[in-house]
């Protein structure tokens, strides 16, 4: 079983927030962080072919990121997307641009936050496997009951 990982209010505030700012179209962003925890995150531009039905991050963000990471910056540990008229859990879109490369995935649906690890094979479309997310009240944890 995953060990949780723990968000501030503010971080999960300021996402749901975010979120709600663009209904019709997915916002996405990188996580920072370490295992355990997730400190920060950078909003990045949705640079989808169809930003009201997928998601793509700006790669001169994610590049940016990833330099200032190999030099000292905080850690990249996952990204965020919302899924404006959806649920917080991964869809068959994400499965297959999700890689099993570990990376922390937090899909935030309205003020539901949950977060995945994409692993081949996983037990969530062959891709994702939930991980518990602690902390920022009403967090949720794993996937939803039927």
């Amino acid at each position: 079983m995953e060990m949780p990982v723990s968000i501030s209010s503010a971080v999960r505030r300021r996402l749901i927030e975010d979120a709600a700012m663009t209904p019709d179209a997915e916002i996405c962003g990188l996580l920072f962080g370490t295992a355990a925890s997730i400190e920060s995150v950078l909003g990045c531009r949705n640079v989808a072919p169809d930003p009201a039905t997928g998601f793509e991050i700006d790669p001169a963000a994610l590049l940016a990121a990833h330099r200032a990471a190999r030099q000292g910056g905080p850690a990249i540990i996952g990204h965020y997307h919302s899924h404006p008229r959806g649920s917080a859990i991964p869809s068959a879109r994400d499965a297959a641009a999700a890689h099993g490369d570990a990376m922390l995935w937090l899909v935030i649906a309205a003020d539901d936050l949950r977060l995945w690890r994409a692993a081949i094979g996983g037990s969530h479309l062959g891709a994702f496997e939930p991980v518990p997310l602690r902390g920022g009240a009403a967090c949720a944890n794993g996937p939803a009951s039927p």
